[in-house]
């Protein structure tokens, strides 16, 4: 990736804005999660500690733009936030027109950056006030990397120097070292209830890697493409022949994607209902899949013990439901126990991670879930783009 990197540039005394991802969540003004706060510390303290004048944006919710609205303020997190800095942290409630004055190593949240007009749809005129505020614009939230927004794209292109926050580069050095360059064999797991939400996910991954493992209703789907009676099972019968087709062209090239062949059911979705081990071949009509089963799970558990790399993205099953958790929790701890480079990202995947507690099992735990998802297509992300471009000039 050729960006200015953050660590490149001389602060003291500049006016720095950092996009952050603080999208956190809120209960009773409370941060309930602040795995996001705390990954952008790093950064922050950085700029702090070179004696910058720092301001912090980032979005929460989906607020109705234009229009303020206590439940998405800021203020819960810039009381997170003064904790962990150990001092004052002021929120700056109407800031796009400037007005406010920022001292050097002092920080500074700007609120809700969807409070703003013009924010979402990247109108030119918003992002130059937010670039004006500004001498370096610090792109460091991978989260909304794949939205071109004012705060992420707009103001990129106008602000005076624009480069990658810590944690920005840390996420694409990562994703670079797991797709690009990956130590073979290649594992890859995909996990959630819609083959139609991550196709062009699984159809670029097919072209990649050596093991392509489906979980949750995704693996339903494959399943039916395998001739098995899947009973209720959440899953989309006009994608059988494109699964069909993937599993097929995994094969072509002496790669595969694993069937279950034994599975988890219960007859309807509920925190209490009975779980029953069935072979694959005799799911009743009315049953639900909602895990896989132990052969399934220790195939997998092997499959990613000889892995050289492993990206997963989505539980295996029902994990929410500990009666439907043991095919997830086997795939977390054999990714703790592997030698391989791990990659995780996605916010199941997140809760799956802190439920078994493997945090710091993971080579690299990603805080984004759509720009995950991008780049694990090959797309170009927006504000990378924009990065590499102000680079070049």
């Amino acid at each position: 990736m050729s960006v200015i990197k953050l660590t490149d540039l001389d602060l003291k005394g500049k006016r720095v804005l950092i996009r952050s991802d603080l999208n956190v969540p809120v209960k009773d003004g409370k941060v309930t999660s602040d795995a996001r706060i705390s990954a952008s510390l790093p950064t922050f303290n950085h700029c702090l500690k070179a004696g910058a004048k720092v301001m912090v944006m980032s979005h929460l919710g989906r607020p109705t733009e234009g229009e303020y609205s206590e439940e998405n303020s800021l203020k819960p997190v810039a009381d997170d936030l003064s904790k962990k800095l150990g001092k004052p942290v002021r929120l700056v409630k109407d800031w796009v027109e400037g007005g406010f004055d920022v001292a050097a190593g002092e920080l500074v949240l700007l609120e809700n950056v969807r409070f703003n007009k013009g924010e979402k749809k990247n109108v030119e005129e918003t992002a130059k006030k937010y670039a004006k505020l500004c001498d370096v614009f610090v792109m460091d939230a991978f989260g909304t990397a794949h939205r071109a927004q004012g705060s992420t794209y707009g103001v990129a292109q106008f602000a005076p120097v624009a480069c990658a926050g810590l944690l920005l580069t840390a996420e694409l050095e990562a994703l670079t070292k797991a797709l690009l360059d990956p130590k073979r064999p290649m594992v890859a797991i995909v996990g959630g209830s819609k083959v139609s939400t991550k196709l062009t996910v699984l159809e670029s991954l097919s072209e990649k890697v050596d093991q392509l493992v489906v979980g949750g209703g995704i693996a339903n789907t494959f399943l039916a493409a395998d001739g098995k009676k899947i009973g209720k099972s959440l899953a989309e019968t006009d994608l059988i022949p494109t699964a069909k087709s993937l599993m097929a062209k995994m094969k072509k090239r002496n790669a595969k994607i694993p069937i279950a062949v034994d599975v988890v059911v219960g007859k309807k979705f509920d925190a209490n209902e009975k779980a029953v081990l069935k072979d694959a071949g005799n799911v009743a009509d009315d049953d639900m899949i909602f895990d896989i089963g132990p052969k399934s799970a220790q195939e997998l558990a092997d499959i990613i013990m000889q892995a050289g790399t492993v990206v997963w993205n989505g539980p295996v099953g029902v994990f929410e439901f500990d009666q439907f958790g043991a095919g997830t929790k086997k795939i977390a701890e054999a990714i703790a126990n592997t030698r391989a480079f791990t990659l995780a990202g996605g916010g199941d995947t997140i809760a799956a991670i802190q439920k078994y507690n493997i945090y710091d099992k993971v080579s690299y735990i990603s805080t984004a879930g759509g720009a995950f998802l991008e780049f694990l297509e090959g797309k170009k992300l927006p504000a990378v783009d924009i990065l590499e471009q102000r680079a070049k000039k």
